[in-house]
């Protein structure tokens, strides 16, 4: 397997580089559930053209359950992501209504998977 050729075997998307946030001025990571004004398809596809825009946002998730959408936002601190949140996330047309968490500590973060385990 060689790095020219990633998807020679169809199990790997791409090679990255994992950064260190803090490093890079981002230390803070906060979780951001979305309910939008809809269920139709304009409506999810107004939300994701807008989302996958925001390079803040480092994850988008369409969920089953109490909200249609979790997003993992990355952001300097308290007052950037508050910034941004109102500035960006907040203004997309098909929003309804968000709510952010903030995680107290970061207990694992993992991109391995449990290849192999059994399991």
């Amino acid at each position: 397997m060689s790095p020219q050729n990633p998807g020679q075997f169809r199990t790997i998307r791409q090679y990255v580089a994992i950064l260190d946030p803090a490093r890079l001025g981002l230390a803070m990571s906060v979780f951001v559930r979305v309910w939008l004004k809809g269920q139709d398809e304009d409506t999810v596809q107004c939300f994701t053209r807008h989302v996958i825009a925001l390079s803040q946002v480092v994850e988008c998730h369409l969920m089953a359950g109490d909200c249609d959408f979790l997003l993992r936002v990355v952001a300097a601190d308290l007052t950037a992501y508050r910034r941004f949140q109102a500035e960006y996330l907040a203004r997309i047309p098909s929003v309804s209504s968000l709510k952010t968490d903030i995680p107290m500590q970061a207990v694992k973060v993992s991109w391995e998977l449990p290849l192999g385990t059994g399991q």
